[in-house]
């Protein structure tokens, strides 16, 4: 099982990652588009990170907004997964 962060882990790494702000134990953002088409598509490339990483977040969509909630469920908070994979995200379009 993945290793939880500290407090001091958990806002030092938050502080590099533009845009993502951390709530409770979650580290979220959410993204805007020009419309859902715009929405859907994003969602769409995050397919490949997530699989990949072996990491999935939660994601909502409400027409032109994606919310993305990151949190390691089976560890019951942030780890660096979490981190690792807000950075990747950060540089989708």
């Amino acid at each position: 099982m993945a290793e939880l962060l500290t407090e001091a882990e958990i806002q030092e790494s938050a502080k590099v990652l533009s845009g993502w702000t951390v709530e409770g134990s979650n580290l979220q953002i959410t993204r805007r588009f020009k419309n859902f088409i715009q929405a859907i598509e994003f969602v769409n490339k995050l397919v490949e990170p997530a699989e990949s990483a072996g990491h999935h977040p939660d994601i909502e969509v409400s027409y032109n907004k994606v919310k993305i909630i990151l949190t390691t469920h089976d560890a019951g908070g942030l780890t660096q997964a979490d981190f690792d994979l807000a950075r990747t995200i950060s540089q989708i379009n």
